[in-house]
């Protein structure tokens, strides 16, 4: 952090729901990025490279650090726990009201898989997070099955 003027500038965080691996200037990135003075397309080209083994298209939660020099950083996480179980569910929509309406089936397996997944972002055992994908699972009106 440097000082201007007996300020303290500090960066600031930009939370951005990116398709992995097809990152462009447009809209959600361009304008989120260039109203902080980020050249988008730069962006655009490192976050493509990162995201390349991943599924493209896929939703990748991405934090931007913006410096106060317009240089930027950025971390990813795995994608949003109702999406994985979505698709794992074959489902579009979650249910309207959970626990009285069922829209889909699950395996023990997949939510196992899908905890796998989510524990690279938090510091949790696999069974507590186990827990947390099927609290998830139950609040989208999935059943979870043998």
């Amino acid at each position: 952090m440097s000082k201007a003027g007996g300020k303290q500038l500090i960066a600031t965080l930009v939370k951005l729901m990116v398709p992995a691996g097809t990152a462009s200037a447009q809209p959600p990135v361009g304008p989120a990025l260039g109203a902080k003075g980020v050249k988008a397309i730069d962006f655009a080209k490192e976050f493509n490279a990162r995201t390349a083994d991943l599924e493209p298209g896929l939703l990748t939660p991405t934090v931007v650090t913006v410096n106060p020099d317009r240089s930027f950083s950025f971390t990813t996480m795995t994608p949003p726990t109702s999406l994985l179980l979505k698709r794992a569910a074959n489902i579009t929509t979650g249910a309207r009201k959970p626990g009285a309406e069922v829209t889909g089936t699950i395996s023990i397996k997949q939510v196992y898989e899908i905890a796998k997944i989510k524990i690279k972002d938090v510091d949790v055992n696999e069974k507590e997070m186990c827990k947390v994908v099927a609290g998830s699972a139950r609040s989208l009106g999935l059943r979870i099955v043998r």
